[in-house]
Protein backbone atom coordinates (compact mmCIF):
# COMPACT_ATOMS: atom_id res chain seq x y z
CA UNK A 1 0.00 0.00 0.00
CA UNK A 2 1.24 3.49 -0.78
CA UNK A 3 2.14 5.87 2.02
CA UNK A 4 1.33 8.77 -0.15
CA UNK A 5 -1.55 11.12 0.83
CA UNK A 6 -3.09 13.02 -1.66
CA UNK A 7 -4.37 17.00 -0.86
CA UNK A 8 -7.90 18.35 -1.32
CA UNK A 9 -6.09 20.66 -3.96
CA UNK A 10 -4.65 16.90 -5.97
CA UNK A 11 -7.46 15.51 -5.67
CA UNK A 12 -9.66 18.04 -6.68
CA UNK A 13 -6.96 18.17 -10.17
CA UNK A 14 -7.58 14.15 -10.09
CA UNK A 15 -11.50 14.44 -10.50
CA UNK A 16 -11.34 16.74 -13.10
CA UNK A 17 -9.52 13.99 -15.28
CA UNK A 18 -11.75 12.54 -17.36
CA UNK A 19 -10.19 8.80 -16.82
CA UNK A 20 -10.52 9.18 -12.79
CA UNK A 21 -13.81 7.71 -11.76
CA UNK A 22 -13.04 8.51 -8.21
CA UNK A 23 -10.51 9.42 -6.06
CA UNK A 24 -9.65 9.82 -2.12
CA UNK A 25 -6.69 11.02 0.31
CA UNK A 26 -5.43 7.29 -0.50
CA UNK A 27 -6.41 5.96 -3.93
CA UNK A 28 -7.58 6.50 -7.22
CA UNK A 29 -10.01 4.42 -9.17
CA UNK A 30 -9.93 4.83 -12.80
CA UNK A 31 -12.65 4.15 -15.62
CA UNK A 32 -12.56 0.65 -17.17
CA UNK A 33 -13.00 1.89 -20.68
CA UNK A 34 -9.33 3.68 -19.38
CA UNK A 35 -7.88 0.30 -18.28
CA UNK A 36 -9.05 -0.80 -21.62
CA UNK A 37 -7.19 1.83 -24.03
CA UNK A 38 -4.26 1.68 -21.63
CA UNK A 39 -3.64 -2.44 -21.50
CA UNK A 40 -3.88 -1.90 -25.09
CA UNK A 41 -1.61 0.72 -26.21
CA UNK A 42 0.78 -1.24 -23.74
CA UNK A 43 0.45 -3.73 -26.35
CA UNK A 44 1.34 -1.52 -29.04
CA UNK A 45 5.14 -0.74 -27.09
CA UNK A 46 3.78 2.48 -25.31
CA UNK A 47 5.02 2.97 -21.80
CA UNK A 48 2.77 2.93 -18.77
CA UNK A 49 4.48 6.55 -18.08
CA UNK A 50 3.80 7.78 -21.65
CA UNK A 51 0.38 6.34 -21.47
CA UNK A 52 -0.93 8.31 -18.51
CA UNK A 53 0.95 11.30 -19.65
CA UNK A 54 -1.17 10.92 -22.81
CA UNK A 55 -4.46 10.66 -20.70
CA UNK A 56 -3.45 13.83 -18.82
CA UNK A 57 -2.23 12.56 -15.47
CA UNK A 58 0.53 14.47 -13.43
CA UNK A 59 2.88 12.12 -12.92
CA UNK A 60 4.45 14.44 -10.25
CA UNK A 61 1.15 13.97 -8.29
CA UNK A 62 0.30 10.35 -8.95
CA UNK A 63 3.57 9.03 -8.91
CA UNK A 64 6.93 8.05 -11.06
CA UNK A 65 6.18 4.46 -10.39
CA UNK A 66 2.23 4.02 -10.30
CA UNK A 67 1.72 3.97 -14.20
CA UNK A 68 3.93 0.78 -14.06
CA UNK A 69 2.36 -0.90 -11.03
CA UNK A 70 -1.60 -0.21 -12.55
CA UNK A 71 -0.92 -1.20 -15.98
CA UNK A 72 1.16 -4.40 -15.18
CA UNK A 73 -1.53 -4.88 -12.46
CA UNK A 74 -4.42 -4.15 -15.47
CA UNK A 75 -2.79 -6.75 -18.13
CA UNK A 76 -2.40 -9.83 -15.53
CA UNK A 77 -6.45 -9.10 -14.52
CA UNK A 78 -7.48 -8.74 -18.36
CA UNK A 79 -5.13 -12.06 -19.44
CA UNK A 80 -7.05 -14.06 -16.51
CA UNK A 81 -10.87 -12.36 -16.81
CA UNK A 82 -10.74 -10.59 -20.10
CA UNK A 83 -12.31 -6.74 -19.98
CA UNK A 84 -15.06 -8.43 -17.47
CA UNK A 85 -12.07 -8.57 -15.08
CA UNK A 86 -11.27 -4.75 -15.36
CA UNK A 87 -14.16 -3.08 -13.49
CA UNK A 88 -13.46 0.55 -12.38
CA UNK A 89 -13.13 -0.73 -8.88
CA UNK A 90 -11.50 -4.23 -8.36
CA UNK A 91 -9.41 -4.27 -5.65
CA UNK A 92 -9.78 -6.93 -2.67
CA UNK A 93 -11.31 -8.89 -5.63
CA UNK A 94 -8.19 -11.01 -6.56
CA UNK A 95 -8.79 -13.49 -3.24
CA UNK A 96 -11.53 -16.45 -3.35
CA UNK A 97 -11.11 -16.42 0.39
CA UNK A 98 -10.97 -18.66 3.29
CA UNK A 99 -12.73 -21.95 2.16
CA UNK A 100 -15.81 -22.43 4.52
CA UNK A 101 -14.91 -23.55 7.38
CA UNK A 102 -16.36 -27.31 9.36
CA UNK A 103 -19.20 -25.08 10.91
CA UNK A 104 -20.47 -24.38 7.43
CA UNK A 105 -20.58 -27.54 6.39
CA UNK A 106 -23.63 -30.43 7.08
CA UNK A 107 -22.42 -33.58 8.66
CA UNK A 108 -22.13 -35.59 5.33
CA UNK A 109 -19.55 -32.69 4.17
CA UNK A 110 -17.78 -32.80 7.30
CA UNK A 111 -17.72 -36.65 7.43
CA UNK A 112 -16.21 -36.50 3.94
CA UNK A 113 -13.67 -33.46 4.36
CA UNK A 114 -12.15 -34.98 7.35
CA UNK A 115 -12.02 -38.80 5.77
CA UNK A 116 -9.83 -36.93 2.90
CA UNK A 117 -7.86 -35.03 5.47
CA UNK A 118 -7.10 -38.34 7.25
CA UNK A 119 -6.22 -40.16 4.14
CA UNK A 120 -4.01 -37.39 3.55
CA UNK A 121 -1.98 -37.51 6.64
CA UNK A 122 -1.64 -40.61 6.23
CA UNK A 123 -0.16 -40.70 2.75
CA UNK A 124 2.19 -37.45 4.44
CA UNK A 125 3.42 -39.86 7.44
CA UNK A 126 4.01 -42.99 4.96
CA UNK A 127 6.09 -40.51 3.02
CA UNK A 128 7.69 -39.23 5.78
CA UNK A 129 8.75 -42.46 7.10
CA UNK A 130 10.37 -43.58 3.82
CA UNK A 131 12.27 -40.21 3.69
CA UNK A 132 13.62 -40.77 7.28
CA UNK A 133 14.43 -44.49 6.17
CA UNK A 134 16.62 -43.23 3.07
CA UNK A 135 18.47 -40.84 5.46
CA UNK A 136 19.40 -43.47 7.42
CA UNK A 137 20.65 -45.88 4.87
Amino acid sequence: MSKRIFTQEQIATLLKNNNVARCTEKSITCRKDFKLAAVKRHWEGLSPSAIFREAGFNLAIIGRKTPKWLVTDWRRVFDKKGAAGLQEDNRGRHSQGRPPGLKRMNEKEKLKYLEAQVAYLKAENVFLAKLRKQRLN
